[in-house]
């Protein structure tokens, strides 16, 4: 039998603690979520880390004043992050984006997939309005990643949409997100209730905010 000297051992496992970890990508189920010492906002399904140059929203159902999305948005353009009850095991997200991109042409868009970071996503162009009375079009990327009896459904608007390469930073948004499903039986492609704290600035459903914020979200047509 042979034995393998303890200082060589020991510089083995030295050498492999010398070496930089990845840091864990998400997005997380809360019930599993790391200790990277990341303060998050608790949106109640969501959890958020919130960014110096974003503003974190609420979309809030005029009739109802019930949360229906969150949205961080900055000069560049915006993230629209909603969860769904999903079975435990399944994929959700391949059942609903043929449903997502008929709506899409229903409206008279476009939705193309494509490989993402995430898996397959659908990048998007709808006609739209400018604040000025130009036409134009509105870019988004829909993204669609299954957890654990969730599925997390973010949507990015504008500048991330039109130029993906450029889309890092929003996409690592997406990577420190956590979804937090609870334990009650919820039906299938339920939304999961947000939270609504006390500081938290109401917004317009996503589709009316992406038109008001103007030419941060949308490019005219024909330039």
């Amino acid at each position: 039998m042979k034995f393998r000297r303890k200082s060589q051992v020991t510089a083995e496992e030295l050498d492999d603690a010398s070496q930089p970890q990845e840091p864990a990508r998400g997005p997380f189920d809360a019930e599993d979520l790391p200790d990277d010492g990341v303060t998050r906002a608790d949106l109640g399904s969501l959890l958020i880390e919130p960014s110096a140059d974003r503003e974190l929203r609420l979309q809030v159902e005029e009739s109802t004043g019930k949360v229906q999305a969150v949205m961080l948005a900055g000069p560049d353009g915006a993230l629209e992050l909603r969860a769904f009850a999903a079975p435990r095991n399944g994929d959700l997200w391949s059942e609903v984006r043929p449903q997502i991109a008929a709506d899409m042409t229903r409206r008279g868009g476009t939705a193309t997939e494509v490989e993402g970071p995430f898996g397959v996503e659908l990048q998007c162009q709808l006609a739209t309005q400018l604040p000025d009375g130009r036409s134009g079009t509105q870019h988004s990327r829909i993204i669609g990643v299954n957890g654990s009896r969730w599925l997390l459904r973010a949507t990015l608007i504008g500048g991330p949409a039109r130029e993906p390469e450029t889309a890092a930073d929003w996409e690592h948004v997406i990577t420190r997100v956590a979804v937090r499903r609870g334990e009650g039986a919820m039906p299938v492609g339920e939304a999961l209730p947000v939270s609504l704290p006390d500081n938290a600035r109401k917004v317009q459903p996503a589709q009316r905010t992406a038109q008001e914020t103007g030419q941060q979200l949308t490019q005219p047509t024909g330039e």
